[in-house]
């Protein structure tokens, strides 16, 4: 029995190693149509986010708003000022928001899933959720005393320390280097930061209102703020993960093989993480909680257009940003003039979803 086990084992590897190599030889002409088909679909979201809404605007005139804020070109769009500022200061703001969380959500959604061999892993995997909650709750409740971006900060400094946490937990087991450690230590991290946010919400019932807004997710805007504070780790996480997406294909085969080829898969996993994790806790700390674009996303793209992450990576970021774009079009269209949380559809879109993830990948698990 044991001899099979480990011809099993052998043979999984070995799949797993002509898969990753398939991945790596794919013909880049192919690679470029599929993410061209990806700009097409993100381009269609933005346009579709920028467009939709109570006060009603024109294909003709949104495009001739932007043509005529590139430097050295000047067109009338034919917008009255009332629509400009709707489109500048309400619209554009919300949509590009949109663009980056969801963005940055399925590129970390990816990259855990990648690094951990574990399709069901996103980017509240370790912590990061459970700490931002925290975080945002202490600050909602503290109310004025942390000032108007108190509530960002905290969110964002308490979805540090729940990685943080989580990894000084995994490196007391094993020295960290397990995939499956580092998990139940994010889920053991999560479980401790979660008590801890309910007893403070016991205890201010009064802000439970507040508290549980944020935590279903919202991308309403006071203007470019938020943008401004999400884009710089946005760009620096994606561009981070994006090249190191053929280690991500090296690490598919195994830690054993990837080592045997170079590669330090303990150092790959860490830098991987703790970047995903800086973006994700970024945008997470000005949108809230809004779960399942790491999993849906993620996956669908594996489905339509292969595994390999030299493509997988791109198209996540792109549709990522498009489905996050698009649920927001949901959330503030199917009860109008009334907003549904964000986190409400990506959740009705994701649950069912991740049922179909976790039958196809039973026998992984």
């Amino acid at each position: 029995m044991a001899l099979d086990l480990a011809s099993g084992r052998r043979g999984s590897a070995a799949v797993a190693r002509a898969r990753a190599l398939r991945e790596l030889a794919a013909r880049p002409g192919l690679r470029r149509t599929k993410i061209a088909i990806g700009v097409v679909v993100c381009l269609g979201a933005v346009l579709v986010g920028c467009l939709v809404g109570p006060a009603g605007l024109e294909v003709r005139g949104v495009l001739l708003e932007l043509l005529d804020a590139v430097p050295g070109i000047e067109v009338d769009s034919g917008m009255s000022v009332t629509q400009q500022a709707i489109f500048w200061e309400i619209r554009l703001p919300r949509v590009v928001l949109g663009v980056l969380v969801g963005a940055m959500l399925a590129v970390a959604g990816t990259a855990y899933q990648g690094v951990f061999r574990n399709p069901l892993a996103d980017p509240y995997l370790l912590g990061i959720s459970s700490g931002a909650g925290l975080g945002a709750t202490l600050g909602i409740v503290a109310g004025g005393a942390v000032g108007p971006v108190g509530i960002p900060l905290l969110a964002f400094v308490g979805g540090l320390l729940g990685v943080a946490a989580t990894y000084t937990l995994g490196s007391t087991v094993g020295g960290g280097r397990g995939a499956v450690v580092i998990i139940l230590a994010g889920v053991a991290v999560g479980a401790f930061f979660n008590a801890i946010q309910n007893f403070v919400q016991q205890q201010y019932d009064d802000s439970l209102l507040s508290v549980y807004s944020w935590m279903l997710g919202r991308l309403s805007t006071d203007g470019w703020s938020d943008v401004v504070v999400a884009l710089p780790y946005v760009v620096v996480s994606c561009a981070v993960v994006l090249g190191h997406r053929r280690l991500l294909d090296v690490m598919a085969v195994g830690d054993v093989e990837a080592a045997s080829l170079g590669v330090d898969p303990a150092r790959v996993r860490l830098l991987l993480v703790v970047t995903a994790t800086l973006g994700t806790a970024a945008v997470v700390s000005v949108s809230g909680l809004i779960g399942f674009v790491g999993i849906v996303v993620p996956h669908a793209v594996r489905l339509l257009f292969g595994a390999g992450h030299r493509t997988l990576l791109p198209l996540a970021l792109l549709l990522g940003a498009a489905f996050l774009v698009l649920c927001d079009v949901v959330a503030r269209t199917a009860l109008a003039p009334a907003e549904v949380p964000i986190g409400v559809v990506t959740a009705l879109v994701g649950a069912p979803f991740f049922l179909v993830v976790l039958r196809r990948h039973k026998g992984a698990l």
